[in-house]
């Protein structure tokens, strides 16, 4: 049984239905809300609910399971987000519960640009969970990856609504030449897969995205044309953008895209470019053929 830790969310869903598709039993594990859980439809899926401050819970939530897949993260709630309560705290208990069940392998999602001493929360918290993981005497799989895009993502989409919001111009960071390597959601599912029991994952970072090098302004452009809408891109130093963020979120309550993803971009995140084709045995969609769910947006 896999037990995916965050299996609601964007990544979460995807990966699940590509295991259930895969025949692979998965198990969700949804934390106790009034509000009802996205979830997939049309499979059998097992549903543990737990909160993650509950050991009791949490330990029944993995009977029988032999892998942990941990996609869990708070980072979409911008300069509100409780990295220390969900994200450091939260892997904490996973790991406690993980090595008391005995299971046979923990994958955790990070992200490319982990550092215990970046000037950055986000990819900071990253690298204090992967160090616990490490430290967990389990079998462990750390995948440091780069921007995930898909339908229903965080990145992209914020991004389209950001231009369908704005009056003309849209601001990018810095000079717009930093580099990413964004990677098709399910890609990174199928390098997820290839990870459950593979003795040349256990106890290894792999770092991958996808197979081309984009700057910022060339993402951007991208979604344009996919949304069919032309904006004037400008150019404003990061620090200026993140404090514009801080104080629209701060009276607004949300913005069309999250303070950490600033962050993310304030410098290149980029890996080898030939890791999917390489090591997975996987041909990299190209970014740019993958937008055609923004189409309207």
């Amino acid at each position: 049984m896999i037990l995916i830790a965050g299996g609601t969310g964007f990544i979460g869903q995807v990966l699940a239905r590509y295991l259930l598709d895969m025949e692979i039993p998965v198990r969700l594990l949804v934390r106790p809300s009034k509000k009802t859980p996205r979830l997939i439809t049309g499979k059998k899926l097992d549903i543990a609910v737990a909160s993650l401050q509950d050991e009791r819970s949490l330990r029944a939530a993995f009977t029988d399971v032999d892998v942990l897949i941990h996609l869990v993260s708070d980072e979409r709630r911008g300069a509100k987000a409780n990295f220390a309560g969900v994200d450091i705290q939260g892997t904490q208990a996973l790991v406690r519960a993980a090595r008391q069940s005995r299971v046979k392998q923990i994958i955790y999602l990070s992200h490319l640009g982990s550092d215990k001493g970046s000037a950055f929360a986000m990819l900071k918290t990253k690298s204090i969970c992967e160090a616990a993981i490490q430290n967990s005497q389990v079998p462990y799989t750390i995948i440091r990856s780069g921007v995930v895009f898909g339908p229903n993502d965080q990145f992209t989409s914020s991004i389209a609504r950001l231009i369908k919001r704005s009056a003309g111009l849209v601001f990018i960071p810095g000079d717009g030449r930093t580099l990413i390597q964004p990677i098709w959601v399910d890609d990174l599912a199928a390098c997820i897969h290839w990870t459950l029991g593979n003795p040349r994952a256990v106890n290894q970072i792999i770092s991958l995205g996808g197979g081309e090098y984009l700057t910022i302004q060339q993402v951007v452009e991208d979604i344009m044309a996919a949304t069919g809408r032309k904006r004037l891109l400008i150019p404003l130093g990061p620090v200026y953008l993140r404090t514009l963020a801080l104080i629209i979120e701060q009276f607004m309550g949300q913005i069309p895209i999250s303070i950490n993803w600033l962050d993310y971009l304030a410098s290149n995140r980029t890996c080898s470019v030939d890791t999917l084709p390489r090591v997975f045995g996987i041909i990299p969609s190209r970014f740019s053929n993958q937008l055609g769910y923004l189409k309207g947006k």
